[in-house]
């Protein structure tokens, strides 16, 4: 019995909620920027949060497929104003996912905009 049990558990893993990882959303790099958007979760949700130009924390809530994003204060740095708006386009977008789905390494964030993150494996 503990044999049929142990070889399911990591697959069952791998297609879990990344929590105690880092992920970096799939997009290319903003002309005059290297940063890209990146989250990283911590083991009961919390996340450190760190984008084009603004940074801060949140806490993801999950159930299921289901997701609740909430952003906490953000620290505001300076940044050109098109960085600034992508920011916070973002965090909308994060804050307005319903469902999450992962597929390998690739979680998305469902809602009226699908945010896909690539999870760090290094």
């Amino acid at each position: 019995m503990i044999g049929a049990v142990l070889p399911s558990g990591p697959a069952l893993a791998d297609d879990g909620f990344p929590f105690g990882t880092e992920m970096q959303l799939d997009v290319n790099r903003m002309p005059g920027s290297k940063r890209i958007p990146n989250l990283e979760i911590g083991d009961a949700g919390e996340v450190a949060v760190e984008l084009w130009c603004k940074g801060g924390k949140g806490q993801f809530s999950v159930a299921g497929n289901t997701v609740i994003f909430v952003m906490g204060a953000m620290e505001n740095r300076p940044c050109p104003p098109d960085r600034a708006q992508a920011d916070d386009e973002l965090i909308a977008a994060l804050s307005e996912a319903g469902t999450w789905k992962r597929q390998g390494d690739f979680v998305s964030f469902v809602g009226t905009k699908t945010l896909r993150f690539r999870v760090n494996t290094n």
